[in-house]
Parts: C-alpha cells; sequence; structure tokens
C-alpha cells in the first residue's frame, strides 16, 4: 500500500522555470503543479511562510486526509502572492520551523527555502522521510539539504507539540526568542 502523500504546488510564474524546483518536481511526476487556483485540492496543508503557525505534530493528520501544497512564488513578491493565494482557498496555512537553505541562490540563509524544500521539510516532519529524500534527489545540491538541517529536522519529527517544536528551534539555532 502506497501511503505518499498527495503533493502539489501552485506557480505563479515569478521566476525562471528552468531553475524553478515545482516546474522541475511537476515534469518528473512528484507533484501536481497549479497555474488556476480553483483547481487545488479543497484539503489539506498550504505552505505560508508568513503565516505565524507553524507546522507541528497536531497537524500530521491533515496529510493523511488531504494534500501538501507549496506555493511556489518568488521571494521579492511573497506577500503578495500569500495574500492573493490565501483570499482563494480554504487550505489550513502553516509555515516551517527553522531550517537553512541549500540551494544554489540561498545557500546557508535562514527559512529562505525552494518549493521543493519546503515540501520535503513539511514530509519529513510529517514521518514520511523516504517520500522527502525522494523530492530533493531531483536536484544536485538536494541531498545537502537534509545533511544541512539533519540534527533540527529530526528533533522536529521527535517534537511531542508545536510549543515543543519552537522551543526546539530556539534552542537548536542558538538564538533569543522575541519578546511576546
Amino acid at each position: 500500500m502506497d501511503n505518499s502523500v498527495s503533493i502539489h504546488a501552485i506557480w505563479l510564474a515569478q521566476d525562471d522555470p528552468k531553475k524553478n524546483t515545482a516546474v522541475k518536481l511537476g515534469k518528473r511526476g512528484q507533484l501536481k503543479l497549479h497555474e488556476n487556483l480553483r483547481r487545488l485540492p479543497r484539503r489539506g496543508i498550504l505552505l505560508d511562510p508568513l503565516c505565524g503557525k507553524v507546522f507541528g505534530p497536531e497537524d500530521h493528520h491533515l496529510l493523511e486526509t488531504g494534500s501538501l501544497v507549496g506555493l511556489d512564488c518568488s521571494w521579492a513578491q511573497i506577500e503578495n502572492s500569500v495574500e492573493t493565494v490565501t483570499r482563494k482557498t480554504k487550505l489550513v496555512r502553516r509555515m516551517l520551523p527553522l531550517l537553512l537553505a541549500a540551494n544554489p541562490v540561498n545557500w546557508g540563509k535562514p527559512s529562505r527555502l525552494t518549493t521543493a524544500e519546503a515540501i520535503a521539510a513539511t514530509l519529513y516532519l510529517a514521518g514520511h522521510k523516504e517520500q522527502a529524500k525522494s523530492i530533493m534527489a531531483a536536484f544536485g545540491w538536494g541531498e545537502r539539504f537534509i545533511e544541512l538541517n539533519y540534527e533540527p529536522l529530526e528533533a522536529y519529527a521527535n517534537a511531542a507539540t508545536s510549543s515543543d517544536l519552537i522551543d526546539l528551534q530556539f534552542e537548536i539555532f542558538d538564538i533569543e526568542r522575541p519578546e511576546e
């Protein structure tokens, strides 16, 4: 029985399709690429790096009954892109805890992940590690993403609650928690 997660990406065509990770995964049949937002799945998670709520253990069941949807847009246009998409979908919006990018454009930058990195990280956190590795295998630098983030990915995947997961990111990356 195949227990892999159904993966989709919203492609807003804001960057070079030859370098685009979601386009490449779509061509490989590893995700369904959507230009028309009306064709998106109705249930599941939308990866939204601005939403303020981290994807945690309490959300894993949403991938079992729904889909994982990445938002593929330019970081330079992220605010407008998120606003446009979230008005047109009822998917549950979640962001990822702190991870480092391994892609050539944003290597080592905190949370500046490609769509493929964000999808793979979400799969990894939800216990779909082989599917995550398969996604990253599409890229020459892909294995490096898992290696670079192995410690945080493992710790986040083993967190009991979203609150624990949030605490872990401050501990792992030795950063101060912002004032609440």
